[in-house]
């Protein structure tokens, strides 16, 4: 089975800043006849070349690529530069996030265990834990506040194989505090996921704090654009997958057997990179979520300005929130950026540049206002997306959130009153305007 390829060239230094990986992290342009920019490999599969490295590459023997379904040179780009992102040894793109989490939560769960979330979760996750996972017979622990320590590990069970969270909510923006999670779960020798793409790699780091896997959908801010749907799964290369919690990992084989037919299990042959090689090697060639190289190639122009886009966007973020604060109508704004939020000092420590370009606001009166802001607005679009250049508005009880069951979406706060903001890259003092007019018009 095709594994990453070596000729797109190592990975630069840690060293390098941000900016500068985000831009050439991954790609050597003298292995790629010195295209500049990333070439898009419109390629279904590649020659073999000769037998024996036909059975050398299927057999993860050797990097390389054979089929695109596998592995892609243009999607091995970008996953090389998320993996240097976010300080993994390895990643594996898909085809959306929400293929991203069900991989990750799939290959931690296999065989019957169960997974630790918060109920404030995105409203597919909440339903793929809730509703459909359990069918593959893996099931969840819903905690009501993923950062009580105590409360989360009273659900810690000998079935138990991860805990998963958002670093940051959305909607409500509340910040998970990672450390001491990863701390419980590595001490009940349990995994810690979360989705980073509220904040993407520029805000956080999550595995510098302690998490195991860090999965995003790439649609959002690492794009960035809003012209290309796709999701990634980043391997920290630090979990014992063979402490027991985990038969998967320890199990031998036929696909990854050596090419003298001897059997091997994913941590005996691939050592700490057991977890990131099962997702491609079972998930990805098996389910089939493939990242399109053309999909690849447009995420990897978003990441060149993450850096740039982010940061205009806090920026942004926090003067509109700031703003409706003190707006007529507006009976409560969620954005931890805020200096005066209950997650001040959360904030402070994982998030010195800022939380990211969402928050939610509620207002008075009710649906018929709240659908008259919705089309009042000229400048947001009403758009179920974040992380686009352009600013967007949606109500999460009837869009993204739909899923979640009634009492848990009134408990994370997402009511018929409440609106969801994504901060784009136009004139804040414009968005502003739009927002006060749009909230004015509707009362």
């Amino acid at each position: 089975m095709s594994s990453q390829a070596a000729s797109q060239g190592s990975q630069p230094s840690q060293c390098q800043g941000f900016a500068t990986q985000a831009i050439h992290a991954g790609y050597n342009r003298q292995k790629n006849a010195d295209a500049v920019s990333v070439p898009i490999y419109a390629s279904a599969a590649f020659d073999l070349e000769d037998a024996a490295r036909g059975r050398a590459l299927a057999a993860g023997d050797i990097p390389g690529f054979e089929y695109s379904r596998v592995a892609n040179p243009t999607v091995d780009a970008l996953e090389r530069r998320l993996a240097a992102l976010e300080g993994g040894v390895g990643a594996v793109a898909l085809s959306s996030g929400m293929a991203a989490v069900s991989y990750a939560l799939m290959c931690a769960g296999e065989g019957g265990g169960r997974i630790i979330a918060p109920t404030n979760l995105y409203g597919a996750s909440v339903d793929a834990l809730g509703d459909f996972l359990p069918q593959f017979n893996i099931h969840a622990d819903f905690a009501h506040n993923i950062n009580d320590l105590a409360e989360v590990e009273s659900l810690i069970g000998p079935d138990t194989r991860a805990i998963y969270a958002e670093t940051v909510a959305n909607p409500s923006t509340e910040i998970t505090d990672i450390e001491p999670l990863a701390e419980l779960a590595h001490r009940h020798g349990i995994a810690l996921i979360v989705d980073n793409t509220v904040p993407t790699p520029y805000l956080l780091r999550p595995i510098e704090f302690g998490a195991d896997i860090v999965v995003h959908s790439t649609t959002k801010g690492i794009t960035g654009h809003g012209n290309a749907i796709g999701g990634v799964i980043v391997d920290a290369g630090r979990f014992d997958w063979t402490n027991g919690r985990f038969p998967q990992f320890t199990r031998e084989e036929q696909v990854i057997a050596d090419g003298d037919g001897t059997l091997r299990s994913f941590a005996g042959k691939f050592g700490n990179e057991a977890f990131i090689k099962r997702i491609r090697v079972k998930y990805l060639r098996t389910f089939g979520a493939v990242q399109s190289p053309f999909n690849a190639y447009l995420q990897l122009l978003g990441l060149e300005t993450l850096p740039e886009r982010v940061s205009r966007q806090v920026a942004s973020a926090t003067a509109i929130a700031s703003h409706l604060t003190r707006t007529p109508h507006v009976v409560k704004v969620n954005y931890s950026g805020l200096g005066n939020t209950p997650q001040f000092e959360l904030a402070a420590k994982y998030f010195p540049d800022g939380v990211g370009q969402i928050l939610s606001f509620s207002v008075d009166g009710d649906v018929n206002n709240v659908r008259r802001i919705l089309d009042g607005t000229k400048i947001f679009s009403y758009v179920p997306n974040i992380g686009d250049a352009r600013s967007l508005i949606v109500d999460p009880a009837n869009i993204t959130h739909r899923e979640v069951p009634t009492a848990w979406r009134v408990a994370a706060g997402v009511n018929d009153n409440l609106l969801r903001l994504s901060v784009g890259l136009e004139d804040v003092n414009d968005l502003i305007a739009d927002l006060d007019q749009a909230i004015a018009g509707a009362y």
